[in-house]
């Protein structure tokens, strides 16, 4: 372990690639929330549809960008058009926080819903919880943890909990991303950098027969929740196994009775499959293909998916 984590730190690009933190402003149809441990962006229901209200609500996890990113303000804002009260937390690289993805106590997420089923408008019977990447590890975790919880939405999901993300160390951490009640949150230990295939490798452990014990110790328990579950991947991806995992959480979903899990899966996309579609013309557009497949195959993923996620959230938590 020590000498695959020597590997990864030297051989690594800076970053792996990820913008800096971020800390954007949530603009004219949002407000900053500063409360305590609290920190993000809220944006209140609007829309043609939204109506008077209550309305359903999102709490939004971003990944390991950290902070409060474009990515996941783009998603906020294209749910708060479609009627839904958001909550992008920032949970790691905002102000009074850690700079490091590691030991991220969970309770700050659970302090998040309750925060958001108390605001004005929303209904507090019909919560989600959506996230990205590592931000989709910490919703499942947070739906496993929550009988509260309607839906989960993950993108680009995990079957486990990894270690943490400190960039003062190459990126590497010994200790878990999570911690619970104060304690960590059990690990899937990472492997061997391997440099033709790349970051995905110190995470193919996942995809090893050998190390079963050692995932089901680390296993999100999505069966202990009852949240319905939508998970999102990309088939090409290269920064982690994500559709790999996605079945992985289905399969154990079902085999334990938990609740029902639908996995949109997509052979020409990669990790930037998930989100609002694209426009051609917009800056971020050429970038869409860096972490695997084809700009056109995870523009068409998008085009094709954020218009389930739409459906199914309306389905499990307007709808009912």
């Amino acid at each position: 372990m020590l000498g695959g984590a020597a590997l990864f730190k030297g051989l690594a690009p800076n970053r792996y690639g990820l913008p800096e933190i971020e800390v954007l402003a949530p603009g004219a149809t949002g407000k900053r929330i500063a409360q305590g441990e609290l920190f993000g962006n809220y944006f209140p229901a609007q829309g043609p549809d939204a109506g008077p209200g209550p309305h359903p609500a999102v709490l939004l996890l971003g990944g390991s960008e950290g902070g409060l990113g474009s990515g996941a303000r783009q998603m906020a804002l294209a749910l708060q058009q479609e009627g839904f009260a958001v909550f992008q937390i920032a949970y790691f690289g905002a102000p009074g926080q850690t700079d490091a993805l590691e030991g991220i106590r969970l309770e700050l997420f659970d302090k998040g819903l309750d925060w958001l089923k108390t605001q004005p408008g929303v209904d507090a019977t019909r919560i989600a919880v959506m996230g990205a990447s590592k931000g989709a590890e910490a919703a499942l975790l947070v739906a496993a943890r929550r009988s509260d919880v309607a839906a989960v939405v993950a993108g680009m999901p995990t079957s486990v909990a990894w270690n943490g993300i400190n960039w003062a160390s190459g990126g590497q951490s010994d200790r878990s991303s999570w911690t619970a009640g104060g304690k960590e949150v059990p690990t899937m230990p990472f492997g061997d950098w391997d440099q033709a295939d790349g970051i995905i490798s110190v995470y193919r452990t996942i995809e090893d027969p050998a190390r079963q014990t050692e995932a089901d110790r680390a296993a999100i328990p999505i069966e202990r929740g009852r949240a319905e579950v939508l998970l999102v991947c990309g088939e090409a991806e290269t920064m982690w196994p994500a559709c790999p995992m996605s079945r992985q959480v289905a399969a154990r979903s079902k085999a334990r009775a938990g609740p029902p899990v639908t996995v949109l899966s997509y052979r020409d996309a990669g990790h930037f499959v998930f989100g609002p579609p694209i426009a051609r013309d917009h800056r971020f557009y050429p970038r869409l293909g860096e972490y695997g497949g084809s700009v056109e195959g995870n523009a068409a993923a998008r085009a094709h998916s954020w218009p389930q996620v739409i459906a199914f959230l309306r389905r499990a938590m307007v709808d009912t």
